[in-house]
């Protein structure tokens, strides 16, 4: 025998008096009178036998009777919403919302973005730069690519893609201020996109954590630390999946034939109910299928290793060149780890 449920109506009164803390903004939302939202509360109250809120002020605030029963009803009333939209939305058709990593938005996305659009001419997409696990359970949000552990278990949660790091520096600072060795970062100043964590794992891996270390600036995000990087103000960490491009038009060079694998990832993630819709699905497997042809799943980091040992060769090569006692001194002033 199924259980028994409150009535529908006295819910929608109990959701919207809830999220608004205010039964006159929940009046409003439904249409209704104040009068008709307390009757529907008190109703629901009678229904369950409990209290559910307790009036603070000008506000209502929830007993913990309330707190309780919130999250089932938000998402129930979510789930039909989304069942709703999926039966009048076509595969193809419609608006999406994905918020993205910033430098992977802008190096990788966007660049490729052409291929989805082409493709999907009528899906109209709404991109947003953020690396914010929290925006998962934002209605507004359909998917997030996020860098991460991938550890959110209330969410559809797929790895994309893992990365390498290494320093990237333009051609124009590595030209005036040479880094023919490890120790010769301490010249520089080191651009940051976290709280150093990422930069101590790769001098880690080159066994030059005790290194000098001169300026140092932190940024927001990956994204900035690489337009840094770009402008000639440091070095900065660049990975296997966004800096490829970079390396390849000859805007970052990588002095170090050395990448080390980051302590986290790439991950698609979106609410469940939000995976179930059509139009999420198109655009979730159009990512994993864009990687795939980017040769990256197969061999993740062929394209920017290759890229790596370039530069090492033309290292070599400039070394060669250079007078038999110069050749001598940048011997001489190499660190644990350097350019082959």
């Amino acid at each position: 025998m199924a259980a028994r449920l409150p009535p529908l109506n006295p819910l929608r009164a109990f959701e919207a008096t809830a999220r608004h803390g205010s039964l006159t903004k929940a009046a409003g939302e439904l249409c209704v009178t104040h009068g008709a939202v307390s009757h529907q509360i008190r109703a629901l109250e009678a229904s369950l036998d409990v209290k559910l809120f307790d009036r603070v002020g000008q506000r209502l605030r929830l007993t913990p009777h309330g707190a309780e029963l919130l999250p089932a009803v938000s998402f129930a009333f979510e789930s039909i919403a989304s069942a709703t939209a999926r039966m009048t939305r076509p595969t193809t058709t419609g608006t999406l919302a994905v918020t993205c990593v910033p430098a992977l938005l802008s190096y990788w996305l966007i660049p490729r973005l052409d291929g989805f659009t082409s493709r999907y001419p009528e899906i109209e997409l709404t991109l947003h730069a953020a690396n914010d696990p929290a925006l998962l359970s934002s209605a507004e949000t359909d998917i997030c690519i996020l860098y991460g552990d991938g550890n959110w278990p209330d969410f559809w949660v797929r790895p994309w893609s893992k990365l390498d790091l290494f320093p990237v520096v333009s051609p124009t600072l590595a030209n005036t201020k040479p880094i023919r060795s490890i120790r010769d970062l301490g010249e520089h100043t080191l651009l940051h996109a976290d709280d150093g964590r990422e930069w101590h794992n790769w001098l880690a891996h080159a066994d030059a954590v005790e290194i000098a270390r001169g300026r140092q600036h932190h940024m927001s995000d990956a994204r900035l630390s690489i337009e840094a990087a770009v402008h000639g103000h440091g070095v900065a960490l660049g990975d296997t999946v966004t800096a490829s491009s970079l390396l390849a038009r000859g805007l970052l060079v990588a002095p170090f034939n050395l990448a080390v694998p980051a302590v986290d990832a790439f991950y698609v993630a979106c609410r469940h109910e939000a995976r179930a819709a059509p139009i999420v699905r198109v655009f979730i497997d159009w990512l994993f299928a864009a990687m795939q042809d980017d040769g990256a799943r197969a061999e993740p980091h062929a394209a920017a290793q290759k890229l790596l040992r370039r530069t090492a060769s033309q290292s070599r090569s400039k070394r060669r060149d250079e007078p038999p006692g110069q050749r001598a001194r940048s011997r001489a002033g190499k660190g644990a780890v350097s350019r082959p």
